[in-house]
C-alpha cells in the first residue's frame, strides 16, 4: 500500500513538472487541447476559432487545474460553424475558462457552454470566468451555459451573457441529473428569450463517486439579471427561477443563497421565483409593471416550498411585492424588507404575514427612496436621509450563511439591526449603481 502511495505521488510530480504555461492559434488549437496536463495554462491568441472548444478527457487536479484562457490583449473569440454545441465538456474535472468569447453562430439549437449525457458523463469543478456567452438565440430552448449531467462544485463568475434563449439552464428537465454546490456571482445576464437562469428540480440524487452527500448551499450572489419587453414564444419565465431539492436522502437539506443580485424588468411574470428550501436577503428588485405577477413569487414549481427565508430586500412592483402562495412546511420568515408595491405582501392562509416590514403603496416609493421613478442608469433604490429604519431585527435564526452582515452594497450592516431593506443607508462613495453593468467584484 506504502509503495502505491509512493508511485501516485511520483505521478503526479512528474505531472506537474511537466505542466507549463502553452500558447496555440487558430491553426493548432485543436492538437493542443489533446496535450494539456495538470496545472497547463493554455493562452489562445486573438482571432476567431471556427472549430469550437470540444474538452473531452480534460483533468486537472485539485492544486492543478487546467486553465484554458484568452490573451491579455484582444479576443480569442470561439465560434461553432457545424451542428455542435460551442463548447462541450465530456468527462471534464477541475477546468477553467477564462477571459474567452463564446459566439452563436445561428446554427438552430446551439448552446454555448453544455454539459450533456446524463450519469455517464461526470463533469465537476469547473470555473468559467470573465468570459462573454452571446446570441445563442435560435430559440427560447437555446441556452448559454447548460448542464445536463450530474454536476457539483461549479463557479460561475463575471461573465456577461447576452441575447440567448435561455441565460442559464442548471440541471436537467427530468430532475435526475441536479446541478450541487454551485456558485453563480458578478453576472450580467441580460435580453435573453426565457429565463436569465434557471436550476432545475432534483429528484434523489445519483450515487457517483465524488458527488456531494453532505448538506450544502447553492450561491446565487451580486448578478443583474435584465429581461426587454420582447415575447417568449414558448411561454413567459420569471428573470430566475430556482427548483427543489430532493425529498429525502442527499441534498434534502440544501439551500439556495440568493443575496445581492439585482432584479430588473419583466413584463409578463415575476423577478424571481422559487421552490423548495431559499434564504432571500439583501437584492433589489424593481422595473415589474405586470399588475398580476410579483417581484418575489414563492410556491410549489415542480415541487413543495419548504422552507423560505426573505429578509433585507428593497422592491419597488406595480403589482405585488413578495407573494408566498404555500405554506412552507419547515418554517419562514418575513422581515426587514422595504416593500412598495400595488399589494406589498401576499400570504397563505396559514401564515401569519411578515414582521417588521416596511411597506406602503406603489406611489409612496418617492417619499422613501432617492430616485425610485428614474429609468436604469439613474434608478437609485437607496434610502432617503432618515427613511428605512425600523425596529431591530434579530438575524441570530440565520446564522451560517455567507455574507449575512453585508448589505447590497457590500457594507457592514448597524449591529443594533435596525435598518430595513438591501441597503444600510443613503448612496455613499463608489458604490455600483443599477444598471445593465457588472456588479462589481474583488
Amino acid at each position: 500500500m506504502r509503495g502505491a502511495i509512493i508511485f501516485c505521488l511520483f505521478l503526479l510530480s512528474t505531472l506537474l513538472t511537466e505542466a507549463a504555461e502553452k500558447r496555440a492559434t487558430t491553426t493548432s488549437y485543436r492538437k493542443a487541447l489533446l496535450e494539456l496536463v495538470p496545472g497547463d495554462t493554455l493562452i489562445l491568441e486573438a482571432g476567431v476559432y471556427e472549430r469550437g472548444l470540444p474538452l473531452s478527457d480534460c483533468k486537472g487536479q485539485p492544486g492543478a487545474w487546467i486553465t484554458i484562457r484568452g490573451p491579455e490583449s484582444g479576443t480569442a473569440e470561439i465560434r461553432q460553424s457545424a451542428s455542435a454545441n460551442c463548447v462541450e465538456l465530456w468527462q471534464c474535472q477541475y477546468v477553467a475558462l477564462k477571459k474567452l468569447s463564446f459566439q452563436g453562430s445561428g446554427v438552430l439549437g446551439q448552446f454555448g457552454v453544455s454539459a450533456k449525457g446524463g450519469v455517464a458523463n461526470l463533469v465537476h469543478d469547473i470555473l468559467i470566468e470573465d468570459c462573454v456567452i452571446s446570441d445563442f438565440n435560435t430559440s427560447q430552448q437555446a441556452v448559454g451555459i447548460s448542464t445536463k449531467t450530474p454536476t457539483w462544485n461549479w463557479r460561475i463568475r463575471r461573465n456577461i451573457i447576452r441575447r440567448c434563449g435561455t441565460g442559464l439552464y442548471l440541471g436537467n428537465s427530468n430532475g435526475a441529473e441536479p446541478f450541487v454546490h454551485g456558485v453563480i456571482e458578478h453576472n450580467l445576464v441580460h435580453d435573453p428569450i426565457g429565463y436569465c437562469m434557471e436550476i432545475k428540480f432534483q429528484k434523489s440524487r445519483p450515487d457517483l463517486p465524488g458527488l456531494p452527500t453532505a448538506p450544502g448551499s447553492t450561491i446565487i450572489r451580486h448578478n443583474v439579471f435584465i429581461k426587454n419587453d420582447e415575447p417568449s414564444p414558448d411561454g413567459d419565465r420569471p428573470n430566475l427561477l430556482v427548483g427543489g431539492f430532493p425529498d429525502s436522502g442527499p441534498g434534502s437539506s440544501d439551500l439556495y443563497e440568493i443575496y445581492g443580485n439585482f432584479f430588473y424588468h419583466n413584463p409578463r411574470e415575476s423577478l424571481l421565483h422559487a421552490s423548495g428550501r431559499v434564504s432571500i436577503h439583501d437584492n433589489v428588485f424593481a422595473g415589474c409593471p405586470h399588475p398580476e405577477y410579483a417581484a418575489i413569487l414563492l410556491r410549489k414549481h415542480d415541487l413543495p416550498l419548504k422552507f423560505a427565508q426573505v429578509f433585507h430586500n428593497t422592491i419597488v412592483a406595480a403589482g405585488r411585492g413578495i407573494c408566498i402562495a404555500s405554506d412552507p412546511v419547515e418554517g419562514q420568515a418575513v422581515t426587514g424588507n422595504v416593500v412598495f408595491a400595488g399589494v406589498p405582501m401576499v400570504f397563505p392562509g396559514k401564515m401569519k404575514g411578515g414582521a417588521d416590514n416596511l411597506t406602503g403603496a406603489f406611489a409612496d416609493a418617492a417619499t422613501y427612496l432617492t430616485a425610485p421613478d428614474a429609468a436604469l442608469g439613474a434608478l437609485d433604490l437607496h434610502p432617503k436621509p432618515g427613511q428605512c429604519v425600523g425596529v431591530p431585527i434579530d438575524l441570530s435564526g440565520f446564522a451560517g450563511q455567507a455574507d449575512l452582515v453585508l448589505d447590497f452594497d457590500g457594507l457592514v450592516k448597524p449591529r443594533d439591526g435596525t435598518h430595513c431593506g438591501a441597503y444600510t443607508g443613503v448612496l455613499k462613495g463608489k458604490a455600483w449603481r443599477l444598471g445593465q453593468s457588472l456588479k462589481g467584484s474583488e
